[in-house]
């Protein structure tokens, strides 16, 4: 029996979907947008889905379909579905899997466009949403009745850090054949296997830590291929023709065919050289983050610092035992008072003030006044945002020089 490669190694080593005319040791980027066929019968076959061939880019790509089939060979999955950003593969996977009259019961604390979406968007259209704490697992199984599609947490919550028991919240879920959905964006496929903790499946930004360097705006979906689908009534048709498959073939034959998230063959590009080198920055970053995470401890003005890989966060050893002791790149730190945050991140020379999360680039923000600017001052404390709050991605840059950066910062406040 071969042994099972390591994730750099498979990521590397997906062989192409067909052998390159000019043995190319890369997927070249296929920029056309039409696809010509042999006959009339051919392209025929092709729209009624008899033979599986590219017809047009807004439905599918060569390029985007090898980063499909390195992103599902590497999370040993049954599919996935490239799109063209992260919320759109969130916002895919919801009306595909849930329909006016039935709900989703959702964590309370999300990325603040996540909850918009949730709040806002999707309850308009007829779909409830509930809203409870995901560390109470009373509360989640009172949340849940017979017409309950979907659970959906984020594995790590952006920007409050918290961490649930995946295993425990997935398995409350199953047994009222509820599908587990979950945001794995800060917890990519190299740092754990989302299908043994439960989960069936998985929405990502592939902006963030897969993009490498932030060059491109994507999203995916990834089918676990471990929930029946014939279990959910918005499938039933697709379960009839394609089984198993049935939740990818209405993802990518209705929802986002219809609505256009279709991902570009450049973003592809990017994303399929992003995932080769993923595993050596998801270390850089996560060590980085570890030893600054020790730095600010250690500074008198920080009022409180708050990552999951340091042994003081109250899920830290819940980070180990679900996330490889890695546990994303994202901390906060809390200064007195919001002015003192707007002076220290100012002074900031090599850190960027910038909205986006594992860039190659450290990157910090004001989350009361950016991503949750639109919400009230009560809704955001309701989510566990305050206004002494900074939230820092942490970056591949030497970590001396952010110390530097960071002392020299915290002496200019006054």
């Amino acid at each position: 029996m071969t042994a099972k490669k390591g994730f750099t190694t498979q990521s590397i080593h997906t062989s192409l979907p067909e052998k390159d005319a000019y043995n190319s040791l890369h997927m070249p980027v296929y920029d056309g947008v039409a696809y010509e066929f042999d006959s009339s019968e051919d392209i025929e076959d092709a729209f009624l889905g008899k033979k599986i061939a590219h017809a047009y880019s807004r439905t599918s790509n060569p390029t985007v379909e090898y980063f499909e089939l390195k992103l599902k060979n590497i999370t040993q999955s049954n599919g996935v579905v490239a799109l063209s950003s992260g919320m759109c593969a969130i916002s895919n996977t919801m009306l595909a899997l849930v329909q006016r009259g039935e709900n989703i019961v959702s964590s309370n604390h999300l990325f603040g466009h996540t909850y918009a979406l949730l709040k806002n968007t999707i309850q308009s259209w007829g779909i409830e949403v509930r809203f409870v704490d995901m560390g109470n697992e009373e509360e989640v199984k009172n949340a849940i009745d017979e017409n309950t599609r979907m659970l959906f947490f984020e594995t790590i919550t952006n920007p409050q850090l918290e961490i649930v028991d995946i295993e425990k919240i997935s398995a409350i879920a199953h047994e009222r054949d509820v599908v587990v959905v979950a945001d794995t964006t800060v917890t990519p496929p190299y740092v754990f296997t989302s299908s043994d903790l439960g989960v069936d499946v998985e929405v990502m930004s592939t902006t963030k830590f897969i993009s490498g360097g932030a060059a491109a705006v994507g999203g995916a979906v990834v089918d676990n291929g471990t929930f029946d689908w014939e279990k959910v009534p918005a499938l039933n048709k697709w379960v009839e023709s394609f089984q198993k498959n049935a939740l990818i073939a209405r993802i990518r034959k209705e929802i986002f065919r219809h609505l256009g998230g279709c991902m570009t063959a450049h973003t592809a590009h990017f994303l399929n050289m992003g995932l080769d080198i993923l595993a050596l920055r998801v270390d850089r970053c996560v060590q980085n983050c570890l030893d600054l995470g020790e730095f600010f401890t250690g500074e008198k003005q920080i009022v409180s610092v708050n990552y999951p890989g340091l042994a003081s966060h109250p899920g830290h050893e819940l980070s180990k035992k679900q996330f490889s002791n890695k546990p994303g790149a994202v901390m906060t730190i809390d200064l007195g008072s919001k002015e003192e945050c707007y002076r220290f991140m100012d002074q900031l020379q090599i850190v960027r003030r910038a909205t986006n999360l594992n860039d190659n680039k450290s990157l910090i923000i004001h989350p009361w006044s950016t991503i949750y600017s639109e919400f009230s001052d009560d809704e955001k404390i309701e989510m566990g945002i305050r206004d002494t709050m900074m939230r820092l991605s942490v970056g591949i840059e030497d970590v001396n020089d952010l110390k530097a950066d960071f002392s020299q910062a915290l002496a200019n406040l006054g």
